[in-house]
């Protein structure tokens, strides 16, 4: 009994480590220098790789909202299925671009954040402190 609690314990650990962790992340990027200082900064990072500025911008536009956003609902463990999956989609399209910058210690970093929604999906089921299981939604 005591270890279905502790794997219950667990995941609801690992999964507020990395919400709280997307959700400052992106208010901290809209909140402090701004969302334009952010993807104008690091639009310049990408020049020398084959994405069009005009896409890289429009993305790090977007980007911190997005973070909030997924932060927040996987913080809050609603929706928790489809922000995993979201954010793992999110965090593919950066290692994409992180590469293509062979900025490869970005990318190492970047591919533990892939484990961690990696092992957050296959452990769904664990997810059992959550307004998932209060509002009912994302149980299967």
């Amino acid at each position: 009994m005591n270890a279905h609690l502790d794997r219950k314990l667990a995941y609801v650990v690992f999964r507020l480590s990395l919400g709280i962790n997307l959700l400052i992340h992106g208010a901290g990027r809209f909140l402090g220098p701004g969302v334009d200082a952010f993807s104008s900064k690091t639009t310049a990072e990408f020049a020398s790789t084959p994405l069009p500025a005009g896409l890289v911008n429009a993305f790090l536009t977007v980007l911190p909202f997005a973070e909030f956003i997924l932060g927040s609902l996987i913080t809050l463990g609603l929706f928790t299925r489809w922000a995993l999956v979201l954010g793992g989609l999110l965090i593919t399209a950066l290692i994409v671009g992180t590469a293509l910058r062979s900025d490869w210690t970005t990318v190492g970093i970047q591919m533990i954040y892939a484990i961690t929604y990696y092992l957050l999906m296959l452990n769904r089921a664990d997810n059992a402190i959550a307004l998932d299981g209060l509002f009912r939604v994302d149980r299967g």
